[in-house]
């Protein structure tokens, strides 16, 4: 699975995305322009001890990554959409979008897609969510529907002791 940014302007929000993409083996695709520099200490700092497990492209336009990944399904994340995130069935293979903090997906894109523009539900009065856990909420339920493919099924560590302890055996 594919998680895009285009043009994404906060590296905290960048860095906490690296490392869910990292963790959840999702490769990211930054567009730019980028409103931070990938080596930036704060980019690094949220997400630095999984950044070798991490495959990032960037590319200079949207059109790269549409021919970088013809032929998959792309879903554009929108607060203006119609159709929710859990209406969806998503696929391994499949790719989310997802615009910059400030003014999120271009209009012209989400016109274009209308029919794949997805949204999280939110109370009317909310402006939107966080990138980053917009990125988590959206990405984690479509892993989820096609069974965490690529990720352990079972945790290889084990709590010792009772509930309050944090000991690992």
């Amino acid at each position: 699975m594919h998680i895009v940014l285009v043009e994404p302007e906060i590296p905290g929000n960048t860095g906490n995305i690296s490392r869910l993409c990292a963790a959840e083996h999702l490769t990211l695709h930054l567009v730019e322009p980028l409103g931070f520099s990938i080596d930036d200490k704060h980019l690094k700092r949220a997400g630095l001890d999984y950044w070798d497990l991490l495959e990032v492209h960037v590319h200079p336009d949207f059109s790269s990554v549409e021919r970088m990944l013809k032929g998959h399904h792309f879903y554009y994340n929108t607060t203006k959409a119609v159709k929710a995130y859990t209406e969806v069935s998503f696929k391994e293979d499949d790719v989310l979008v997802f615009g910059k903090e400030t003014k999120g997906l271009p209009e012209d894109m989400l016109l274009a897609h209308r029919e794949d523009c997805i949204r999280i539900p939110m109370i009317e009065e909310a402006r939107s969510l966080n990138l980053s856990n917009a990125v988590a909420i959206v990405a984690l339920e479509a892993l989820r529907q096609t069974g965490f493919p690529h990720l352990l099924k079972e945790s290889g560590r084990l709590f010792k002791g009772g509930r309050d302890t944090h000991e690992y055996v």
